[in-house]
């Protein structure tokens, strides 16, 4: 059977845990989102992802709901508690220190990337497509983790790989003209088309940043038929989740 979560391998601190869901999970979606849909927006039951939120919190015992947000390709970073509102909070990364807060991040090809201080007492996770990547999001999740950059661990989560995301123009003036050195993370493929190493461009905004501990990545999201994916399903994708929470 296949296995519903992965947990990331990296060296976060004692008392830090992280989890990937997969379509695989304990979820009661159909259709194109079975099974283990948690994404709201994409046309699937309201019902079933009720479920299956709640079969995500029973499965991994987490020790509140996951603090979801409305995710809209920006930059905004939330400083959240265990505590949920009614409404979702739009912002596109989120940052805590309170013991029992479990952040989460929906993606469906985009780049998740997962932070904690070295200590465990603040913990990060961000949403990074390429819009919201080219514009800071993560330089603005590091600047509210409120830690020094040498003194945080990061995650890169299951995006799109390199050889299944060819994009325009557009995307790469998008790092480029910023960067020079940005130009190594694409590949050119047709007039006006390349190739884009989505986790490579994380790492290059990162170590910029001053946060050189990173791991993860090696995942592509559209090849990968455990994931959730955007090109590969349509706008009727659902979504997975990576998701960070201390004792």
């Amino acid at each position: 059977m296949t296995e519903p979560w992965i947990l990331p391998d990296w060296p976060a601190p004692r008392g830090v845990h992280a989890a990937v869901t997969t379509r695989h999970g304990p979820g009661v979606s159909t259709g194109p989102f079975a099974r283990f849909n948690l994404g709201l927006r994409s046309g699937d039951s309201p019902e079933a992802v009720s479920s299956n939120r709640d079969a995500l919190r029973d499965a991994l015992d987490l020790p509140s709901a996951p603090r979801w947000l409305r995710q809209v390709h920006g930059t905004t970073v939330a400083e959240l508690g265990p505590l949920a509102s009614a409404d979702e909070l739009q912002a596109d990364a989120a940052v805590a220190h309170l013991p029992g807060t479990v952040l989460a991040i929906l993606t469906a090809d985009c780049l998740p990337v997962l932070f904690c201080s070295e200590d465990g007492a603040r913990i990060g996770a961000a949403h990074a497509g390429w819009r919201g990547l080219a514009a800071g999001a993560l330089e603005a999740t590091v600047a509210a983790m409120a830690t020094p950059p040498a003194r945080l661990l990061a995650w890169l989560g299951p995006c799109i790989g390199a050889a299944s995301y060819e994009v325009g123009e557009e995307v790469r003036a998008g790092f480029v003209d910023r960067d020079a050195g940005a130009a190594g993370c694409f590949t050119a493929t047709r007039p006006g088309h390349w190739h884009c190493d989505l986790a490579g461009l994380a790492r290059r905004r990162l170590a910029a940043a001053g946060v050189t501990r990173v791991d993860g990545g090696g995942f592509d999201t559209l090849a990968d038929t455990r994931f959730y994916s955007y090109r590969r399903d349509g706008a009727h994708s659902g979504r997975f989740a990576s998701l960070i929470w201390r004792d």
